[in-house]
Protein backbone atom coordinates (compact mmCIF):
# COMPACT_ATOMS: atom_id res chain seq x y z
CA UNK A 1 0.00 0.00 0.00
CA UNK A 2 1.53 3.30 -1.08
CA UNK A 3 0.89 6.59 -2.81
CA UNK A 4 0.63 6.21 -6.57
CA UNK A 5 3.75 7.68 -8.16
CA UNK A 6 3.86 8.97 -11.72
CA UNK A 7 6.17 6.18 -12.87
CA UNK A 8 4.18 3.30 -11.26
CA UNK A 9 1.27 1.37 -12.70
CA UNK A 10 -1.53 3.91 -12.96
CA UNK A 11 -4.64 1.94 -13.91
CA UNK A 12 -7.14 0.24 -11.57
CA UNK A 13 -7.75 -3.39 -12.57
CA UNK A 14 -11.27 -3.21 -11.03
CA UNK A 15 -12.80 -0.09 -12.59
CA UNK A 16 -10.26 0.33 -15.42
CA UNK A 17 -9.86 4.02 -14.71
CA UNK A 18 -6.55 5.85 -14.62
CA UNK A 19 -5.46 6.49 -11.05
CA UNK A 20 -4.32 10.08 -10.28
CA UNK A 21 -0.92 10.19 -8.61
CA UNK A 22 -2.52 12.04 -5.67
CA UNK A 23 -4.67 9.03 -4.77
CA UNK A 24 -3.85 6.00 -2.67
CA UNK A 25 -3.31 2.79 -4.65
CA UNK A 26 -3.02 -0.81 -3.41
CA UNK A 27 -0.79 -3.11 -5.44
CA UNK A 28 -1.17 -6.88 -5.46
CA UNK A 29 0.94 -9.49 -7.22
CA UNK A 30 -0.95 -9.17 -10.49
CA UNK A 31 -3.38 -6.29 -9.99
CA UNK A 32 -3.89 -2.82 -8.50
CA UNK A 33 -6.95 -1.24 -6.95
CA UNK A 34 -7.73 2.46 -6.55
CA UNK A 35 -8.91 4.26 -3.45
CA UNK A 36 -12.47 4.77 -4.72
CA UNK A 37 -12.92 1.03 -5.41
CA UNK A 38 -11.64 0.23 -1.90
CA UNK A 39 -14.19 2.62 -0.37
CA UNK A 40 -17.01 1.12 -2.45
CA UNK A 41 -15.96 -2.38 -1.40
CA UNK A 42 -16.03 -1.28 2.25
CA UNK A 43 -19.66 -0.14 1.97
CA UNK A 44 -20.65 -3.33 0.15
CA UNK A 45 -19.15 -5.49 2.92
CA UNK A 46 -20.87 -3.38 5.59
CA UNK A 47 -24.27 -3.67 3.87
CA UNK A 48 -23.80 -7.41 3.43
CA UNK A 49 -23.07 -7.88 7.14
CA UNK A 50 -26.15 -5.84 8.12
CA UNK A 51 -28.36 -7.81 5.73
CA UNK A 52 -26.97 -11.09 7.04
CA UNK A 53 -27.55 -10.03 10.65
CA UNK A 54 -31.16 -9.07 9.87
CA UNK A 55 -31.73 -12.38 8.06
CA UNK A 56 -30.27 -14.49 10.87
CA UNK A 57 -32.04 -12.54 13.65
CA UNK A 58 -34.74 -10.13 12.41
CA UNK A 59 -35.57 -9.02 15.98
CA UNK A 60 -31.99 -8.07 16.86
CA UNK A 61 -32.59 -4.31 16.62
CA UNK A 62 -35.61 -4.49 18.93
CA UNK A 63 -33.92 -6.66 21.55
CA UNK A 64 -33.88 -5.13 25.02
CA UNK A 65 -30.67 -4.72 26.97
CA UNK A 66 -32.21 -6.00 30.20
CA UNK A 67 -29.97 -6.20 33.26
CA UNK A 68 -30.67 -7.65 36.70
CA UNK A 69 -31.88 -5.17 39.39
CA UNK A 70 -28.43 -4.91 41.04
CA UNK A 71 -26.84 -4.31 37.63
CA UNK A 72 -29.44 -1.63 36.88
CA UNK A 73 -28.60 0.17 40.14
CA UNK A 74 -24.88 -0.13 39.34
CA UNK A 75 -25.53 1.46 35.94
CA UNK A 76 -27.58 4.25 37.53
CA UNK A 77 -24.77 4.91 40.02
CA UNK A 78 -22.58 6.09 37.12
CA UNK A 79 -25.01 8.94 36.38
CA UNK A 80 -27.22 9.51 39.44
CA UNK A 81 -25.71 10.38 42.82
CA UNK A 82 -27.60 9.42 45.96
CA UNK A 83 -31.29 8.42 45.94
CA UNK A 84 -30.37 4.83 46.82
CA UNK A 85 -33.87 3.79 47.88
CA UNK A 86 -35.51 5.27 44.78
CA UNK A 87 -32.96 3.56 42.50
CA UNK A 88 -33.68 0.17 44.07
CA UNK A 89 -37.46 0.58 43.75
CA UNK A 90 -37.20 1.71 40.12
CA UNK A 91 -34.68 -1.02 39.24
CA UNK A 92 -37.03 -3.74 40.49
CA UNK A 93 -40.07 -2.19 38.78
CA UNK A 94 -38.28 -1.78 35.44
CA UNK A 95 -36.79 -5.28 35.60
CA UNK A 96 -40.17 -6.88 36.31
CA UNK A 97 -41.86 -4.81 33.60
CA UNK A 98 -39.49 -5.77 30.79
CA UNK A 99 -39.08 -9.34 32.04
CA UNK A 100 -42.83 -9.57 31.60
CA UNK A 101 -42.51 -8.30 28.00
CA UNK A 102 -39.76 -10.77 27.14
CA UNK A 103 -41.80 -13.68 28.55
CA UNK A 104 -45.38 -13.27 27.28
CA UNK A 105 -48.09 -15.78 28.29
CA UNK A 106 -47.67 -19.05 26.38
CA UNK A 107 -51.37 -19.88 26.34
CA UNK A 108 -54.73 -18.80 27.73
CA UNK A 109 -54.12 -20.74 30.95
CA UNK A 110 -50.80 -19.02 31.70
CA UNK A 111 -50.53 -16.31 34.37
CA UNK A 112 -51.10 -12.83 32.94
CA UNK A 113 -48.73 -10.39 34.68
CA UNK A 114 -49.96 -6.80 34.78
CA UNK A 115 -47.58 -3.90 34.34
CA UNK A 116 -46.57 -1.59 37.18
CA UNK A 117 -46.29 2.09 36.29
CA UNK A 118 -44.15 4.25 38.57
CA UNK A 119 -44.73 7.58 40.27
CA UNK A 120 -41.78 9.64 41.56
CA UNK A 121 -42.32 12.24 44.27
CA UNK A 122 -39.74 14.91 45.06
CA UNK A 123 -38.71 18.54 44.79
CA UNK A 124 -37.19 20.02 41.65
CA UNK A 125 -33.55 19.19 41.04
CA UNK A 126 -33.57 15.89 42.95
CA UNK A 127 -32.99 13.77 39.84
CA UNK A 128 -36.44 12.48 38.82
CA UNK A 129 -36.05 13.16 35.10
CA UNK A 130 -32.42 12.03 35.10
CA UNK A 131 -33.39 8.66 36.57
CA UNK A 132 -35.96 8.03 33.85
CA UNK A 133 -33.62 9.16 31.04
CA UNK A 134 -30.79 6.98 32.32
CA UNK A 135 -33.08 3.93 32.50
CA UNK A 136 -34.14 4.40 28.87
CA UNK A 137 -30.51 4.83 27.79
CA UNK A 138 -29.59 1.57 29.50
CA UNK A 139 -32.45 -0.35 27.89
CA UNK A 140 -32.04 1.21 24.42
CA UNK A 141 -35.76 1.94 24.20
CA UNK A 142 -37.55 5.07 22.91
CA UNK A 143 -38.11 7.73 25.55
CA UNK A 144 -40.17 10.91 25.64
CA UNK A 145 -41.07 13.56 28.20
CA UNK A 146 -44.54 15.08 28.44
CA UNK A 147 -45.58 17.99 30.65
CA UNK A 148 -48.96 17.26 32.25
CA UNK A 149 -49.74 20.97 32.61
CA UNK A 150 -50.31 21.45 28.84
CA UNK A 151 -53.05 18.83 28.63
CA UNK A 152 -56.76 19.62 28.80
CA UNK A 153 -59.90 17.56 28.52
CA UNK A 154 -60.99 16.86 24.91
CA UNK A 155 -62.93 19.78 23.46
CA UNK A 156 -60.99 22.50 25.29
CA UNK A 157 -58.00 24.61 24.26
CA UNK A 158 -54.78 22.69 24.89
CA UNK A 159 -53.29 19.32 23.98
CA UNK A 160 -54.97 15.93 24.01
CA UNK A 161 -53.32 13.26 26.17
CA UNK A 162 -52.87 11.15 23.00
CA UNK A 163 -50.16 13.59 21.92
CA UNK A 164 -47.95 11.87 24.54
CA UNK A 165 -47.86 8.82 22.28
CA UNK A 166 -47.19 11.02 19.25
CA UNK A 167 -43.93 12.13 20.91
CA UNK A 168 -43.03 8.54 21.75
CA UNK A 169 -43.72 7.50 18.16
CA UNK A 170 -41.45 10.28 16.91
CA UNK A 171 -38.71 9.18 19.34
CA UNK A 172 -38.98 5.67 17.86
CA UNK A 173 -38.65 7.02 14.28
CA UNK A 174 -42.26 5.96 13.68
CA UNK A 175 -41.42 2.31 14.38
CA UNK A 176 -44.63 1.20 16.12
CA UNK A 177 -43.11 -2.01 17.50
CA UNK A 178 -40.27 -0.09 19.16
CA UNK A 179 -42.63 2.59 20.46
CA UNK A 180 -44.80 -0.05 22.12
CA UNK A 181 -41.84 -1.00 24.34
CA UNK A 182 -40.82 2.56 25.17
CA UNK A 183 -40.90 4.71 28.30
CA UNK A 184 -43.10 7.78 28.74
CA UNK A 185 -42.15 10.29 31.45
CA UNK A 186 -45.07 12.49 32.53
CA UNK A 187 -43.75 15.47 34.45
CA UNK A 188 -45.69 17.62 36.93
CA UNK A 189 -48.49 15.09 37.35
CA UNK A 190 -49.35 16.85 40.62
CA UNK A 191 -50.52 19.91 38.67
CA UNK A 192 -53.55 18.00 37.33
CA UNK A 193 -54.81 17.14 40.81
CA UNK A 194 -58.47 17.98 41.02
CA UNK A 195 -59.41 21.10 42.88
CA UNK A 196 -60.50 20.50 46.43
CA UNK A 197 -58.39 17.38 46.97
CA UNK A 198 -60.55 14.58 48.34
CA UNK A 199 -63.79 16.38 47.53
CA UNK A 200 -65.14 16.39 43.95
CA UNK A 201 -64.95 19.82 42.38
CA UNK A 202 -68.16 21.78 41.96
CA UNK A 203 -67.00 23.75 38.91
CA UNK A 204 -65.67 22.21 35.70
CA UNK A 205 -62.01 21.28 36.10
CA UNK A 206 -60.92 20.79 32.47
CA UNK A 207 -57.17 20.75 33.19
CA UNK A 208 -57.42 18.62 36.33
CA UNK A 209 -59.84 15.76 36.89
CA UNK A 210 -60.81 15.66 33.21
CA UNK A 211 -57.19 15.12 32.20
CA UNK A 212 -56.78 12.36 34.78
CA UNK A 213 -59.82 10.57 33.36
CA UNK A 214 -58.35 10.88 29.85
CA UNK A 215 -55.08 9.28 30.98
CA UNK A 216 -56.66 6.12 32.37
CA UNK A 217 -56.96 4.29 29.05
CA UNK A 218 -53.31 5.03 28.13
CA UNK A 219 -51.95 3.95 31.47
CA UNK A 220 -53.82 0.68 31.85
CA UNK A 221 -53.14 -0.68 28.39
CA UNK A 222 -55.33 -0.22 25.31
CA UNK A 223 -55.12 0.21 21.55
CA UNK A 224 -55.09 3.96 21.00
CA UNK A 225 -55.49 5.87 17.72
CA UNK A 226 -52.52 8.22 17.63
CA UNK A 227 -52.19 11.19 15.25
CA UNK A 228 -48.57 11.03 14.00
CA UNK A 229 -48.25 14.84 13.82
CA UNK A 230 -50.40 15.86 16.77
CA UNK A 231 -54.18 15.85 16.90
CA UNK A 232 -55.80 19.25 16.80
CA UNK A 233 -53.52 21.03 14.33
CA UNK A 234 -53.77 18.30 11.65
CA UNK A 235 -57.31 16.85 11.84
CA UNK A 236 -57.11 15.35 8.33
CA UNK A 237 -54.17 13.01 9.02
CA UNK A 238 -54.48 9.23 9.24
CA UNK A 239 -54.22 7.68 12.69
CA UNK A 240 -51.64 5.10 13.78
CA UNK A 241 -52.76 2.44 16.22
CA UNK A 242 -50.48 1.88 19.25
CA UNK A 243 -51.00 -0.71 21.96
CA UNK A 244 -49.99 0.82 25.32
CA UNK A 245 -50.02 -2.55 27.13
CA UNK A 246 -46.19 -2.70 27.27
CA UNK A 247 -45.38 1.01 27.49
CA UNK A 248 -43.91 1.93 30.88
CA UNK A 249 -45.30 5.19 32.26
CA UNK A 250 -43.24 7.06 34.87
CA UNK A 251 -44.95 10.10 36.39
CA UNK A 252 -43.33 12.68 38.63
CA UNK A 253 -44.23 15.72 40.63
CA UNK A 254 -43.18 17.89 43.56
CA UNK A 255 -46.53 17.37 45.37
CA UNK A 256 -46.12 20.40 47.61
CA UNK A 257 -47.65 19.92 51.09
CA UNK A 258 -48.03 16.17 50.55
CA UNK A 259 -45.70 15.62 53.52
CA UNK A 260 -48.30 17.29 55.76
CA UNK A 261 -50.98 14.94 54.46
CA UNK A 262 -48.73 11.94 55.17
CA UNK A 263 -47.91 13.26 58.65
CA UNK A 264 -51.57 13.79 59.45
CA UNK A 265 -52.43 10.27 58.34
CA UNK A 266 -49.63 8.86 60.48
CA UNK A 267 -51.00 10.79 63.46
CA UNK A 268 -47.91 12.93 63.85
CA UNK A 269 -46.38 16.21 62.73
CA UNK A 270 -43.27 16.78 60.66
CA UNK A 271 -41.58 18.36 63.67
CA UNK A 272 -43.58 16.54 66.35
CA UNK A 273 -42.65 13.57 68.50
CA UNK A 274 -44.44 10.82 70.34
CA UNK A 275 -43.67 7.28 71.43
CA UNK A 276 -45.58 5.63 68.57
CA UNK A 277 -43.69 7.48 65.87
CA UNK A 278 -40.19 7.64 67.34
CA UNK A 279 -38.79 5.50 64.51
CA UNK A 280 -40.28 7.65 61.76
CA UNK A 281 -37.91 9.75 59.65
CA UNK A 282 -39.62 13.12 60.09
CA UNK A 283 -37.15 14.79 57.72
CA UNK A 284 -38.42 12.63 54.86
CA UNK A 285 -42.13 12.02 55.38
CA UNK A 286 -42.66 11.48 51.64
CA UNK A 287 -41.04 8.04 51.86
CA UNK A 288 -44.19 6.85 53.65
CA UNK A 289 -46.54 8.04 50.89
CA UNK A 290 -49.37 5.68 49.93
CA UNK A 291 -52.06 5.72 47.24
CA UNK A 292 -54.47 7.00 49.91
CA UNK A 293 -52.28 10.09 50.42
CA UNK A 294 -52.20 10.78 46.67
CA UNK A 295 -55.99 10.46 46.59
CA UNK A 296 -56.25 12.95 49.44
CA UNK A 297 -53.93 15.29 47.54
CA UNK A 298 -56.26 15.30 44.53
CA UNK A 299 -55.49 12.36 42.23
CA UNK A 300 -58.56 10.31 41.41
CA UNK A 301 -58.61 6.75 42.82
CA UNK A 302 -58.55 5.19 39.33
CA UNK A 303 -55.33 7.02 38.48
CA UNK A 304 -53.71 6.09 41.79
CA UNK A 305 -54.50 2.45 41.06
CA UNK A 306 -52.62 2.63 37.78
CA UNK A 307 -49.44 3.77 39.55
CA UNK A 308 -48.86 0.91 42.01
CA UNK A 309 -45.14 1.70 42.43
CA UNK A 310 -44.60 4.85 44.51
CA UNK A 311 -41.18 6.14 45.52
CA UNK A 312 -39.81 9.45 46.74
CA UNK A 313 -36.66 11.43 46.08
CA UNK A 314 -34.78 12.88 49.04
CA UNK A 315 -33.53 16.46 49.12
CA UNK A 316 -29.86 16.58 48.08
CA UNK A 317 -27.44 17.87 50.70
CA UNK A 318 -24.11 19.64 50.16
CA UNK A 319 -22.09 16.41 50.06
CA UNK A 320 -24.36 14.90 47.40
CA UNK A 321 -24.29 18.07 45.28
CA UNK A 322 -20.50 18.17 45.39
CA UNK A 323 -20.35 14.52 44.31
CA UNK A 324 -22.70 15.37 41.42
CA UNK A 325 -20.22 18.00 40.25
CA UNK A 326 -17.32 15.53 40.23
CA UNK A 327 -18.27 11.85 40.03
CA UNK A 328 -20.83 10.94 37.33
CA UNK A 329 -19.67 10.11 33.81
CA UNK A 330 -21.32 13.32 32.64
CA UNK A 331 -20.26 15.37 35.68
CA UNK A 332 -20.34 19.11 35.12
CA UNK A 333 -16.67 19.67 36.02
CA UNK A 334 -15.61 16.86 33.66
CA UNK A 335 -17.60 18.50 30.87
CA UNK A 336 -15.89 21.89 31.29
CA UNK A 337 -12.45 20.29 31.45
CA UNK A 338 -13.18 18.38 28.26
CA UNK A 339 -14.41 21.50 26.47
CA UNK A 340 -11.24 23.44 27.32
CA UNK A 341 -8.99 20.51 26.43
CA UNK A 342 -10.14 20.89 22.80
CA UNK A 343 -8.34 24.24 22.84
CA UNK A 344 -5.26 22.75 24.50
CA UNK A 345 -6.08 24.33 27.89
CA UNK A 346 -5.86 22.38 31.14
CA UNK A 347 -8.64 23.65 33.40
CA UNK A 348 -8.65 23.25 37.18
CA UNK A 349 -11.16 24.19 39.89
CA UNK A 350 -10.08 24.92 43.45
CA UNK A 351 -12.00 22.96 46.07
CA UNK A 352 -13.53 26.06 47.64
CA UNK A 353 -15.11 26.93 44.27
CA UNK A 354 -17.01 23.64 44.36
CA UNK A 355 -18.18 24.44 47.90
CA UNK A 356 -19.28 27.88 46.73
CA UNK A 357 -21.33 26.41 43.87
CA UNK A 358 -23.07 23.86 46.09
CA UNK A 359 -23.80 26.49 48.76
CA UNK A 360 -25.44 28.71 46.14
CA UNK A 361 -27.55 25.81 44.82
CA UNK A 362 -28.82 25.11 48.34
CA UNK A 363 -29.32 28.81 49.13
CA UNK A 364 -31.37 29.38 45.98
CA UNK A 365 -33.19 26.01 46.41
CA UNK A 366 -32.31 24.94 42.88
CA UNK A 367 -31.12 21.41 43.58
CA UNK A 368 -28.82 19.59 41.18
CA UNK A 369 -30.43 21.23 38.15
CA UNK A 370 -29.32 24.63 39.39
CA UNK A 371 -25.63 23.67 39.45
CA UNK A 372 -25.36 24.10 35.68
CA UNK A 373 -26.88 27.59 35.67
CA UNK A 374 -24.52 28.62 38.49
CA UNK A 375 -21.54 27.11 36.67
CA UNK A 376 -22.49 28.82 33.40
CA UNK A 377 -22.55 32.21 35.12
CA UNK A 378 -19.09 31.56 36.57
CA UNK A 379 -17.59 30.13 33.36
CA UNK A 380 -19.20 32.35 30.74
CA UNK A 381 -16.41 34.92 30.54
CA UNK A 382 -13.64 32.30 30.68
CA UNK A 383 -15.24 30.37 27.82
CA UNK A 384 -15.27 33.60 25.80
CA UNK A 385 -11.72 34.81 26.55
CA UNK A 386 -9.48 31.76 27.05
CA UNK A 387 -9.78 30.08 23.60
CA UNK A 388 -8.19 33.21 22.07
CA UNK A 389 -5.24 33.23 24.47
CA UNK A 390 -2.05 31.16 24.52
CA UNK A 391 -2.66 29.88 28.05
CA UNK A 392 -2.01 26.17 28.60
CA UNK A 393 -3.46 25.98 32.11
CA UNK A 394 -6.05 27.99 33.98
CA UNK A 395 -7.29 27.65 37.57
CA UNK A 396 -10.75 28.84 38.62
CA UNK A 397 -10.32 30.10 42.18
CA UNK A 398 -12.88 31.35 44.69
CA UNK A 399 -12.27 35.05 44.08
CA UNK A 400 -12.81 34.66 40.33
CA UNK A 401 -15.94 32.52 40.88
CA UNK A 402 -17.51 35.07 43.24
CA UNK A 403 -16.72 37.99 40.94
CA UNK A 404 -18.19 36.30 37.88
CA UNK A 405 -21.31 34.99 39.61
CA UNK A 406 -22.12 38.26 41.39
CA UNK A 407 -21.43 40.25 38.23
CA UNK A 408 -23.87 38.08 36.26
CA UNK A 409 -26.52 38.52 38.96
CA UNK A 410 -26.21 42.28 39.46
CA UNK A 411 -24.93 43.45 36.07
CA UNK A 412 -28.38 44.70 35.03
CA UNK A 413 -29.23 46.26 38.37
CA UNK A 414 -28.67 50.01 38.54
Amino acid sequence: MKNNKKNSENHCHFCGQEIPFTQLVIHGEEASICQECVEQAHFLVKDFKNDLRSFMNPKEENRLNLLKPKQIVSFLDDYVIGQEEAKKVIAVAVYNHYKRILNPPKDAEDVDIEKSNIILIGDTGTGKTLLAKTISRMLHVPFCIADATVFTEAGYVGEDVESILTRLLQAADYDVEKAEKGIVFIDEIDKVARKGGDNPSITRDVSGEGVQQSMLKLLEGAIVNVPPQGGRKHPEQKFIQINTQNILFIASGAFNSLDKIVAERMNTNVIGYNQKTKNIDKNNMLRYTTSHDLKTFGLIPELCGRFPVITSMTQLDKVALKRILLEPKNALIKQYKKLFSFDGIELEFSDDVLDYMTDKAIELKLGARGLRSIAEKIMSNAMYELPSTKKKKYIIDLQYAKEQFEHSIYSFVE
